[in-house]
């Protein structure tokens, strides 16, 4: 996600999946359904999972204590936090303080997945192995959240062995994979539980186009990260994740070269909006 270094609108959502369920989509623009494409169809036996109707929050958490102790202490907790230690990874040493807070979230039911750069497939696979050994001894954490992924089709071997190496270190553990972009290769979709397919600026997310593919995955396969949102864009932005299949969603207002650096100023608020509430972790 360090790309520098590292309820649905119920009728809308669900005509969109029925039509892409025909091979036809419709392309949001601005929340509004604008134009219609042909696409082929997707197999209904590549949508594991059940159909839901809400989005879920996330949290990519690389920022200081108080800010961790206030999505943990929310009336509407994220469903997901991600933990980075150093910038990479799990760093060389435990943290106290990064442990007491994550026994803090997962006492809350919250799900704390460590987070570990691939570098673009260029980070060696023992260093990413280390990462996820060091998440489960120290922090208790076996969901890892795998960051600059190229989603290339040359580098599948690559992403197949990490994903292999943690379903086989920890059974069930959950897989997340941010090529930030719908990746190149749909194959990776069956190396990862959730793919991070868009990570962008509001004004960037106002033209994203989904392909017709990834309508044939049931939304809780996809997170969107959208980031320079202003306030007043709020709500269009998680109505826009809903209609484009997101199941997981993240929006703050900011921005620069790291807007992940504290919770938005209007965390409660997205917290609170309606569509957002109706999942609980």
């Amino acid at each position: 996600m360090k790309t520098w270094q590292r309820p649905f609108l119920l009728t809308i959502a669900g005509a969109l999946i029925v039509l892409g369920a025909t091979g036809i989509t419709a392309a949001c623009d601005g929340g509004n359904l604008s134009t219609v494409n042909v696409i082929s169809a997707g197999a209904a036996s590549n949508s594991p999972g059940t159909p839901d109707p809400c989005e879920r929050l996330f949290v990519p958490a690389y920022f200081s204590a108080p800010y961790w102790e206030t999505a943990i202490g929310s009336n509407q907790k994220p469903a997901d936090m991600i933990l980075d230690v150093d910038g990479m990874g799990a760093g060389t040493a435990p943290d106290p303080d990064l442990q007491y807070l994550v026994k803090q979230a997962q006492a809350a039911g919250i799900t704390v997945l460590g987070y570990s750069s691939t570098a673009d497939a260029q980070r060696p696979v023992a260093q990413v192995e280390t990462d996820i050994g060091n998440y489960a001894a120290w922090y208790g954490v076996t969901g890892i959240f795998l960051d600059r992924v190229s989603g290339t089709a040359q580098d599948f071997a690559y992403y197949s062995q990490v994903s292999g190496y943690i379903r086989g270190a920890h059974a069930g553990a959950m897989i997340w994979m941010n090529p930030g972009v719908y990746p190149a290769d749909q194959d990776y979709m069956s190396l990862a539980d959730v793919m991070s397919v868009f990570e962008g600026p509001y004004a960037q997310y106002l033209t994203l186009q989904v392909p017709g593919w990834a309508l044939s995955y049931t939304p809780d396969r996809f997170a969107h990260t959208i980031y320079a949102t202003p306030e007043a864009a709020l709500a269009d932005a998680l109505n826009l994740a809903q209609q484009r299949n997101a199941g997981y969603v993240y929006v703050t207002d900011l921005a620069g070269p790291d807007p992940y650096q504290g919770l938005p100023s209007y965390w409660t608020a997205e917290g609170a909006d309606p569509v957002v509430g109706c999942a609980s972790p």
